[in-house]
């Protein structure tokens, strides 16, 4: 890495992770190119790390422990009463529990943890925010990044951490297409004071719950996670559902937030009425509009990570769907093995053939076990999902662990101990 120069497509988790990883080889230049200004802080979504994942990254250097986080313990499970059941949606309206699943999670909000990551590079990093690449190729000399008006940067090697839309894997693998997964998941997010809004209150659902509400068709997935401002929390929600009419997909897409018209809110609204117990009904329609937005539900393996001088990361690599609460864990995993790659090419003398097959291999095989895991865990819990009113604790728990057969993928795999 000794007077070398890395350009890194995309800002985000995986871009931050990825260039303090090259830092830390010893570049002697590095340049993240992010298309997006300001700070990100409007890519609001919640995530959720495993507590194993997490202290394993913490242990390799890609976190910091004091990173704000919001603690989970279990995830229930539960469903809305039919007009047949005589026990009803309970006092406070949040439906019948199938499982209390233990859940030894913590939530973040997306902006403060890719701010923490920004905090940990070092200064002389060079980040190039509003720079969007149009193209990135590599040459027997390197590879190169393109602007929009064409002209060429070199470099020593190029990274694409630029996501499911990525630029540089349609310059490493063209074939390979993010897949629809057939249906969709609603998103949204608030601050949670405003939770005193609802019958019963914040007091009705207990802060280290993980709330999955199923019914036929879809779930929603609900918990809290820290606010941007340190003392304050928000509630986050994934709603799980099928494709709406009015949407068309001509190529991977998002509805961003703020842009769903009335019509398309009030279809929202309707779905959690219908489906959903009163109090997480209710919890969803209190989202505003600058606050909900929609994403289709993609998928997405490459036959290979690397071609020349280029190489892909996060997103741009796999796209593996939500289920596996793995997103945030498979972009700072590929940014630790990308490291750990040089480090092993630096001590047999220094070879970038020798990173870049290390890298593939290593998170080739890894990155094709949590997209098969996520279609897996897709079509168990929406496509073809159980009769959730037929459902209790051991059948949960046995359906569960059918789902996890031959995968240790869920919330990311382990990392192992670092060097």
């Amino acid at each position: 890495m000794r007077d070398s120069s890395i350009a890194v497509i995309g800002g985000s988790i995986a871009g931050s992770a990825f260039a303090g990883a090259a830092a830390r080889l010893g570049a002697d230049r590095i340049v993240v190119l992010e298309r997006s200004e300001g700070q990100l802080e409007d890519r609001g979504v919640g995530i959720c790390i495993n507590d194993d994942r997490f202290d394993e990254l913490v242990r390799a250097g890609h976190l910091h422990d004091g990173v704000r986080r919001h603690r989970l313990t279990v995830r229930r499970w539960v469903t809305r009463e039919t007009a047949e059941d005589h026990g009803g949606d309970g006092p406070d309206g949040r439906g019948r529990v199938l499982w209390n699943q233990p859940m030894p999670f913590h939530s973040h909000h997306w902006a403060v943890l890719w701010q923490a990551l920004r905090e940990r590079t070092p200064d002389r990093i060079e980040f190039r925010q509003g720079h969007t690449v149009t193209a990135a190729g590599t040459d027997q000399d390197g590879a190169w990044t393109a602007g929009p008006d064409g002209t060429r940067e070199p470099y020593d090697l190029v990274i694409g951490a630029d996501g499911y839309r990525s630029v540089v894997r349609a310059a490493v693998c063209p074939q390979a297409r993010p897949a629809y997964a057939g249906y969709v998941c609603w998103r949204g997010s608030y601050d949670a004071a405003l939770l005193a809004e609802l019958p019963g209150g914040a007091a009705a659902w207990p802060e280290d719950e993980c709330a999955t509400v199923c019914y036929p068709g879809g779930q929603v997935v609900i918990y809290r996670i820290p606010g941007l401002t340190p003392g304050t929390t928000q509630v986050n929600w994934v709603f799980y559902a099928p494709t709406p009419a009015w949407l068309r997909l001509d190529g991977p897409t998002s509805i961003p937030a703020g842009t769903l018209t009335d019509g398309r809110l009030d279809g929202l609204r309707q779905l959690a009425e219908r489906h959903l117990p009163p109090y997480w009904a209710a919890l969803v329609t209190l989202t505003p509009r600058e606050r909900t937005f929609l994403q289709p539900v993609y998928d997405l393996e490459t036959p290979r990570r690397t071609a020349g001088r280029l190489l892909l990361g996060g997103d741009a690599a796999t796209v593996v769907r939500p289920h596996n609460t793995s997103g945030a864990v498979k972009a700072l995993q590929d940014a630790h093995a990308f490291e750990q790659a040089g480090r092993a090419a630096a001590a047999d003398g220094g070879s970038w053939p020798a990173l870049l097959a290390a890298y593939d291999q290593e998170r080739g095989v890894v990155g094709r076990e949590l997209v098969e895991l996520g279609r897996r865990l897709g079509r168990e819990q929406v496509a073809a999902a159980p009769d959730w009113s037929a459902m209790d604790g051991p059948g949960m728990d046995a359906w569960w662990r059918r789902q996890l057969t031959g995968s240790g993928g869920f919330g990311g795999h382990a990392l192992g101990r670092p060097e």
